[in-house]
């Protein structure tokens, strides 16, 4: 079970601070729990709550209704509305539910019902990435538990990998490898990367998780790309990250590479000249756009 400030309540809802502190004292709609040295703590069940308070609150729904209603009754009308609205906010309220009470097919209701609406693409950009983004300050400061993280991860990256598995290289276009720095852990970027160079025809060499310099270097000796792409979002750390990024525009100075996540927007670095970035990873697809490309990929 994971502990939340009532600003990590404030974070994940959307409702200010102030305005659950109402609550609580008029509705009795929350009670917070406090540490052995007097520090207000609140807990899944009181952050599953609030979430829905405000999923329902945002939609019509008066606070003094609410708290008249029963678990069941809020859970009844929360499914109605994720499944009669596709305002992202709400889907990202959903899925953060969904999360917090380890519930896969609540999550994988609400991502049919979002990829069905509006396809899998805009589902990862409108929903998933806006969803990952404001749960990831938590993950970094350990309000989110590691079981949490990882469902969600796994879940996210099953979907990806059934996506990517659509599409077989027919020859033709440019030469991608995919690649995440040692010690880096955090696909889903590097795996969406993959989809969209995979449905647009281009060949990719994925190698996925904590790649050696050795190793991608052996790689790249017998495939010699025109494209490099890797993602950087704990690994390396800010101080070695001009070094190792100084390295890869050496090493592979033939080809050019594409470099985002995390740790890259929040460094300043020095790039390269065969080193672009991208301020966010749903800029590739405009960065496949700017390709010179009249082939198509194929279904398998």
């Amino acid at each position: 079970m994971s502990n939340y400030s009532i600003k990590d309540l404030e974070h994940l809802s959307g409702i200010k601070a102030h305005t659950i502190r109402i609550w609580e004292q008029r509705y009795n709609l929350v009670e917070p729990k406090r540490t052995s040295t007097n520090i207000r703590y609140y807990d899944d069940a009181d952050l599953k709550l609030i979430l829905n308070v405000a999923l329902l609150n945002n939609n019509g729904t008066k606070i003094s209704k609410i708290v008249k209603m029963s678990e069941e009754e809020i859970r009844d009308q929360v499914i109605a509305l994720t499944e009669g609205t596709m305002a992202f906010e709400d889907q990202i309220h959903a899925l953060t539910v969904a999360m917090i009470e380890i519930d896969e097919e609540n999550f994988d209701r609400i991502l049919t019902i979002n990829q069905r609406s509006i396809g899998f693409d805009e589902t990862m950009l409108q929903v998933i990435y806006p969803f990952l983004a404001k749960i990831g300050l938590l993950w970094q400061i350990g309000s989110i538990n590691p079981a949490q993280e990882h469902f969600i991860s796994n879940l996210i990256r099953q979907k990806l990998i059934v996506a990517i598995d659509k599409y077989v290289y027919q020859g033709g276009g440019k030469k991608f490898i995919l690649f995440l720095p040692e010690g880096e852990l955090h696909e889903i970027s590097l795996l969406f990367a993959s989809y969209i160079l995979k449905r647009e025809g281009h060949k990719v060499i994925y190698l996925g998780q904590s790649t050696p310099k050795k190793d991608l270097l052996e790689v790249y000796n017998y495939h010699r790309p025109q494209y490099l792409i890797t993602v950087s979002t704990t690994a390396p750390d800010l101080e070695s990250l001009q070094e190792y990024m100084d390295d890869l525009g050496r090493i592979f100075k033939e080809s050019k590479i594409i470099i985002s996540g995390y740790q890259v927007m929040r460094a300043s670095l020095e790039f390269p000249k065969n080193i672009s970035k991208l301020d966010h990873i749903s800029d590739i697809k405009g960065f496949v756009d700017s390709l010179d490309n009249d082939f198509t990929s194929v279904k398998s």
